[in-house]
């Protein structure tokens, strides 16, 4: 788009919502306002980063004011139990997604809506009130992601949650039965046998907790085992599990759709952390997909306690001959911390954490183990190389490159795959190690743009560092991490921006912003409960029970007042009818701790208990208007 179209294209919008303003504020004197709907801003300010360069920026991460970022980055939230959305490379936060915990702004965990996705106890109180997200990654289809939805998982209460990239909502939260201390997570990316299903439709979850199983509290460690999960992508519902020897860690899976593996560091099952440091090597544990649903369909299985999904056999001892296998246990190094999957889909990288090496698997050959034809399954091992202390987490520049984390050298290794398989094969000349970069204090995670798929394409790199130190203004005992952006683009990584950011985010996906199309508008018809007509407000009585039907449409609500009596059980249902993108109405009951939000063409619902007698002034939270300080109604209470 040309640079005279898009400064139109703005000024219409500005026109646009100027004339909105102006019009209703005067139009709602009088009475209620109708809006017109108003296409996105979004497309006409296409001009974006990937021209700053050419337009003499020489650090693509400060933009210009009203430029927008080239990629979208999805972060897990850590503690605040939500899903973070950035944009790269400037690194600006643009939204929270509130998943499993509380979120005042929005009023997830308020309204019915919500809390039908986050879960509630027989007396309708949440379940859960704490989490802690680790990882996100997003649906996929021929190996690139595609738009659909994003995954994120909470450790603290195993649980499951995705994001409908459409509307950046979560909508389905799922717990995964017997598992405790759920920590990696990994969508596929096409089904191991139906050429025709090349998308997602299954997401793995690995049990980083050995318990009891089923949970009996008892203190008998050789009774606590780990179970590795298959979730249905579209249903959220588990399909099924498997009991390994060992714990999982983190989750990868391979472009063919045959293979999932978790990197375990804890192979003895150990209860005390000498038990844990025991053996010398640990492994890598691989899950044959299309073996695995085949037991289950055949009835090769088992159900734990109350829980109805299929457990089959994964344990070394119900393994041994690889041609009827639904697992295999790849040796690596002690204590291994990520295994990441090569965007030409021939590796999976385990780094050593307590061993300063990365080990390369060639998936090729785990298929031969399995298919009989390599003797023993560590020969599926081609590379073991050092890289420095601390190895953790690995992404990709689609060059061949590898970026590894070195949390004790506080460092980004940036490394040569093909010349590590040769370094190892015996040729002691390659040279391996490409460049390595400073790091501001013990880096944790990092991804590279677009690295877990098809299409990595090597221009950013962000890093999670865990701790900041002295790179921000103190306040406080309680430092912020520092989340740091790397240029990648060039043979030298290059560190362009820090980033202060609460604790304790963890894994994150950077890809191109041009992979979403966000609605920044509601369908009214996705809403059963939605009141279509300011006319069909009103309140309808069935003894104590109350329903109060209301619109929003700015800057009123479509009744100025409505009647209770004390006691009333009540569900009010708000639905905000304006049609103008940005146009959030919020909904606040001043004593009965009530807030939250409807966006453009938005229903949601709560339901409390009028206990209060008195007039309370129920007002917009969310500023709309001119008006807005006058957009309130009256909630009498009679005693």
């Amino acid at each position: 788009m040309s640079e005279d179209k898009k400064i139109k294209s703005d000024s219409a919008a500005l026109t646009s919502r100027r004339s909105f303003l102006n019009t209703a504020a005067i139009a709602s004197l009088g009475g209620l306002v109708a809006c017109s709907e108003k296409p996105s801003s979004m497309a006409a300010s296409a001009a974006g980063s990937a021209s700053a360069h050419a337009q003499g920026n020489s650090n693509p991460a400060h933009l210009k004011p009203g430029e927008l970022d080239e990629y979208y980055g999805l972060w897990s939230g850590g503690h605040t139990g939500d899903m973070r959305v950035l944009g790269i490379p400037s690194g600006r936060e643009i939204l929270r997604i509130p998943c499993f915990v509380p979120d005042a702004l929005v009023g997830w965990g308020i309204t019915n809506e919500s809390k039908k996705v986050m879960g509630t106890k027989p007396d309708g109180s949440l379940k859960y009130t704490v989490a802690d997200t680790h990882h996100t990654h997003a649906s996929y289809k021929d190996g690139n992601y595609d738009g659909r939805y994003a995954f994120i998982n909470d450790k603290i209460n195993s649980r499951i949650a995705r994001i409908r990239l459409d509307y950046f909502i979560c909508d389905k939260i799922t717990e995964l039965p017997n598992v405790q201390g759920f920590h990696g997570i990994f969508p596929d990316k096409r089904d191991p046998v139906d050429p025709k299903i090349n998308y997602t439709t299954r997401v793995f979850c690995g049990g980083e907790f050995s318990v009891p199983l089923p949970n009996a509290g008892t203190e008998d460690s050789s009774q606590y085992r780990s179970l590795f999960s298959c979730v249905d992508a579209e249903t959220m519902e588990v399909r099924w599990q498997v009991l390994i020897d060992g714990n999982c860690d983190l989750v990868a899976t391979s472009y063919d759709g045959k293979l999932a593996a978790t990197n375990q560091y804890n192979t003895e099952m150990g209860v005390h952390y000498e038990d844990m440091m025991s053996a010398e090597r640990d492994a890598c544990l691989f899950f044959n997909v299309a073996r695995i649903e085949e037991a289950v369909k055949a009835g090769k299985f088992k159900t734990i306690g109350d829980s109805k999904v299929p457990v089959v056999d994964g344990t070394h001892a119900a393994n041994k001959d690889p041609k009827t296998a639904l697992t295999a246990y790849v040796s690596v190094p002690k204590n291994p911390h990520g295994v990441n999957a090569s965007p030409d889909g021939k590796y999976f990288i385990c780094a050593g954490k307590l061993s300063p090496t990365a080990t390369v698997i060639d998936l090729s050959r785990v298929l031969d183990w399995f298919d009989g034809k390599l003797e023993k399954i560590d020969g599926a091992i081609v590379a073991e190389v050092e890289l420095g202390l601390g190895p953790l987490h690995t992404a990709f520049d689609g060059r061949g490159n590898a970026f590894t984390t070195l949390f004790l050298d506080s460092q980004i290794v940036k490394w040569n795959v093909a010349a590590a398989i040769k370094f190892h094969s015996g040729d002691k000349t390659a040279k391996y190690v490409v460049d390595r970069l400073d790091v501001q204090y013990q880096p944790g995670h990092l991804n590279a743009s677009q690295s877990e798929t098809k299409a990595a394409d090597g221009k950013y790199l962000a890093v999670g560092c865990k701790f900041s130190k002295d790179r921000f203004l103190p306040v406080g005992p309680l430092h912020p991490e520092n989340e740091q952006l790397i240029d990648i683009s060039g043979e030298k990584m290059v560190l362009m921006a820090d980033h202060p950011v609460r604790g304790e985010p963890h894994d994150f996906i950077i890809f191109k912003r041009d992979l979403v199309r966000p609605k920044q508008v509601y369908d009214l018809n996705e809403f059963p409960l939605a009141v279509k007509d300011a006319k069909d407000s009103g309140v309808v009585r069935n003894g104590k029970k109350v329903t109060v039907r209301l619109t929003s449409l700015a800057p009123a609500f479509s009744m100025r007042e409505f009647k209770l009596k004390k006691g009333d059980e009540v569900t009010l249902i708000l639905t905000n009818l304006d049609k103008i993108e940005d146009l959030t109405h919020g909904f606040a009951i001043p004593k009965y701790n009530i807030n939250f939000i409807v966006n453009p063409q938005e229903t949601a619902s709560v339901s409390f208990i009028a206990d209060k007698p008195g007039v309370f002034w129920c007002y917009c939270t969310h500023f709309c208007h001119a008006l807005h300080l006058e957009m309130r109604t009256r909630m009498i209470v009679e005693a």
